[in-house]
């Protein structure tokens, strides 16, 4: 059964006849899906809170080639309301759910809750903002709660920490998605992974991300991260440009590059704490720029970075720091690193290559 919603009302064909029913706003047995016209967002809404609470009804699709608009938050911090049901997914086809820019309100766009599990399919997140403060600007994902993402893109959103994406102790999965453009004033410019959280990163991109302070496309603390042929490129941060991993947190990269992104130490990778390990499988790590050290990776205070196949190459002032700390990573003969009062150009002036 195919089923079409729009605000207050469900038109069901059935088979290929002409039967046609008006049927409540979702029925309880909706195997097919639903389908949800373009930028209704009363019918979207609907369609999430069915889901929530009737598990294997299918997935809400939505029109392709269409920006649903949200104007205002659904519940405090959520523009849709929180996925708590243990099978909710939404897909589209070049389609984008965004905070209007005519919200006046702040408010992230989705949440995922403890034993909610949500798929997202082709779609864009966009223009989330909790510029006050607080994780996940695109999306949060509570510990116990898993999302995934396929073909996605989440883009322009800003938060405190996780600009993009917060994990909060749950499951991420991205695969062939891309994070980018996000913000935050802390740390975790593109994603932040935290509290136990599990992230795996299958192709695609984490790239012009932007933090304040610390993991400009990635910041790893107490999680394990696994990355595949991804490309984590031009973001900025003051500390761990491209990642940052801590506390006892793992990082493990394969088939993958890091590149251009920007720090004033550790510009593609900052390794701090014992117990913290990275490890790069057939990866590169190159053409990355620090103010001060650590151009390609930092390894500090107990951290190890393994390097199995792999290159840290053309990286300034110098591929790792301190010196030896990354067993097959040497530095260029007569590496001067420039002086301690260098300061982060300010982004604008990053993008503008000066």
């Amino acid at each position: 059964m195919k089923l079409v919603l729009r605000s207050g009302a469900v038109t069901a064909a059935v088979g290929v006849g002409l039967s046609v029913a008006v049927l409540p706003a979702v029925p309880a047995n909706a195997t097919g899906g639903t389908h949800v016209r373009c930028n209704d967002i009363t019918a979207l809404k609907k369609a999430i809170n069915f889901a929530n609470t009737h598990p294997n009804t299918g997935p809400i699709t939505l029109a392709s080639n269409c920006t649903y608009n949200l104007t205002s938050p659904d519940n405090a911090d959520d523009g849709l309301p929180e996925i708590t049901g243990s099978d909710v997914t939404i897909s589209g086809r070049n389609t984008t759910i965004r905070r209007a820019p005519t919200a006046t309100q702040d408010f992230r766009i989705l949440h995922v809750l403890n034993g909610g599990r949500l798929t997202l399919n082709s779609l864009t997140i966009r223009d989330g903002s909790l510029s006050s403060g607080g994780s996940g600007g695109g999306i949060a994902n509570q510990q116990g709660g898993t999302l995934k993402l396929n073909r996605s893109v989440v883009r322009s959103n800003e938060a405190g920490f996780g600009g993009g994406l917060a994990n909060l102790g749950g499951r991420l999965d991205l695969s062939r998605s891309t994070v980018e453009r996000n913000t935050a004033s802390t740390w975790g410019g593109g994603i932040t992974n935290d509290s136990s959280g599990t992230m795996t990163m299958k192709g695609g991109s984490l790239r012009e991300n932007r933090s304040g302070s610390i993991g400009g496309g990635l910041e790893n603390i107490n999680g394990t991260a696994s990355m595949e042929d991804v490309s984590v490129r031009d973001n900025v941060s003051t500390t761990g440009g491209g990642i940052r991993n801590v506390n006892g947190s793992t990082v493990r990269l394969k088939s993958s590059t890091v590149r251009e992104n920007i720090a004033v130490s550790g510009a593609g990778i900052s390794n701090f704490g014992s117990g913290s390990t990275v490890t790069l499988v057939r990866s590169t790590v190159t053409r990355n720029t620090a103010i001060n050290t650590g151009g390609g990776i930092l390894n500090e205070a107990g951290g190890q970075v393994t390097l199995t196949a792999s290159r840290v190459v053309r990286n300034s002032p110098d591929n790792c720091a301190p010196e030896g700390s990354v067993p097959g990573c040497s530095n260029p003969t007569g590496t001067v690193a420039p002086p301690s009062s260098a300061k982060l150009p300010p982004a604008a002036d990053i993008k503008a290559g000066k």
